[in-house]
C-alpha cells in the first residue's frame, strides 16, 4: 500500500474530489486522511486488532473527532467521497438523457479518475469487505443509506418526480446491483481491476436494454 501523504494525494490535479466545492473538499480531505491512516493500520496489524483510539492517534485527532466523521469503525472502510461527486455530475448531464445513459456517461468519466487517484485505497477497501464479516454487512447498509439513496433522489429529480418515488427507488436498486455484481466479479477473480470500468459500463448497457438474454 502506498505511504504517500494523504494531503498530497488529495491535491492531485486529476483527483475527482476537485469537482466538489471548496468547503466540501476540505471536509472530505480530512475524512480521506483518517481513512488512509486506518487502512495502513489495518494492513499492518489486522482489522480486529486495530482500535479507533489507535486510528485517531495516528491521524492526530481525538476519538470523538473520528466519530464525527465515521459513526463506526466499519464506516472508515465503507465510506468514500464519491457519492456527492457522482450526484453533482449526474445533475450536470443533459436533462433529456435517460437515467441509465446519464449514469453511464458519468461513470465513464469518473471511474478512470477514481482508479488513477485511489486504486490502492479502493483495492484495500474491497479486500477488507471480502474478508471481514462486519465490514461486509455494513457495506450493504451503507449502500442503502448512501449510494442507493443518492441515486434515487437524483433519478427522481431528473424525472420531475417525488424523492420517494417507487420507480426511481427500483431503478436505483438495480444500478446498485450492477455495481455490486462488478465488485463481486473482481473479488471472485472473474475480472481484473483494470477491467472493472468496462464491466460496469457493459452491465449498465445490459440493464438499459431490458436485460435481454
Amino acid at each position: 500500500m502506498s505511504t504517500s501523504p494523504p494531503e498530497q494525494r488529495a491535491d492531485r490535479a486529476d483527483d475527482p474530489l476537485d469537482r466538489l466545492p471548496l468547503r466540501e473538499r476540505k471536509k472530505l480531505k480530512t475524512r480521506r486522511a483518517i481513512q488512509q491512516h486506518a487502512l495502513r493500520l489495518f494492513e499492518e496489524q489486522g482489522y480486529d486488532a486495530t482500535t479507533v483510539e489507535q486510528i485517531a492517534a495516528a491521524a492526530e485527532i481525538s476519538p470523538s473527532t473520528f466519530f464525527r466523521y465515521f459513526p463506526t469503525k466499519e464506516d472508515v472502510v465503507v465510506s468514500d467521497e464519491y457519492d456527492p461527486v457522482m450526484a453533482r455530475m449526474l445533475r450536470e448531464q443533459p436533462a433529456d438523457l435517460p437515467p441509465v445513459e446519464a449514469l453511464r456517461r458519468v461513470l465513464r468519466d469518473l471511474l478512470p479518475e477514481m482508479f488513477a487517484a485511489d486504486q490502492e485505497t479502493v483495492l484495500a477497501r474491497v479486500r477488507l469487505t471480502a474478508s471481514v464479516p462486519s465490514v461486509r454487512s455494513r457495506t450493504f447498509e451503507a449502500m442503502r443509506a448512501g449510494t442507493q439513496a443518492m441515486l434515487r433522489e437524483v433519478i427522481a429529480e431528473r424525472a420531475g418526480r417525488r424523492p420517494d418515488d417507487l420507480d426511481a427507488d427500483a431503478l436505483a436498486w438495480a444500478v446498485v446491483g450492477v455495481l455490486m455484481s462488478a465488485m463481486y466479479a473482481w473479488m471472485d477473480g472473474v475480472v481484473e481491476v483494470g477491467d472493472m470500468a468496462d464491466l460496469i459500463d457493459h452491465n449498465l448497457a445490459f440493464l438499459a436494454a431490458g436485460c435481454p438474454l
